[in-house]
């Protein structure tokens, strides 16, 4: 039991101490999102919202942080790529998988800007068209 119980608290411990941030996304649309660093500087990336403000989407991807200059004496920056899937909802379910590539600062203070295009190809009742091919600003909070 003790051992359980020194795992699971261990457990917790590295999970809490991962940096995570959340936030808006805006573009042709608005989401809620939420990152979860796991490995190195890579990050899981989630959202939620409305596509061109009719459709439901959702959407994950886990990223690959593929450079970090050293642009500024203060904050971090960071170009990313990664692949994921998507769930969307309009007049009937839409089912696809995602792409990301963006570049992201966080400032020396809890903020994190970004600027990604994550598109999406749809497979299931899309006709296997791509969308979410705009251009958006995340605005998070880093905790």
């Amino acid at each position: 039991i003790v051992l359980i119980a020194a795992m699971v608290l261990g457990f917790t411990f590295a999970a809490v101490a991962q940096p995570r941030a959340i936030g808006l996304r805006f573009g042709y649309g608005a989401e809620l999102t939420y990152q979860h660093n796991v490995k190195d500087a890579n990050f899981v990336e989630a959202n939620v919202g409305l596509n061109d403000f009719k459709t439901i989407n959702l959407a994950a991807t886990y990223n690959w942080m593929i450079a970090q200059p050293q642009w500024t004496d203060r904050g971090e920056w960071g170009f990313y790529a990664g692949a994921g899937a998507a769930v969307g909802f309009s007049e009937k379910l839409h089912l696809g998988v995602a792409g990301q590539v963006g570049l992201e600062y966080t400032f020396w203070f809890p903020l994190q800007l970004s600027i990604d295009i994550r598109p999406q190809l749809g497979l299931i009742n899309s006709g296997f068209g791509i969308w979410g091919w705009y251009p958006h600003l995340g605005v998070r909070y880093r905790f």
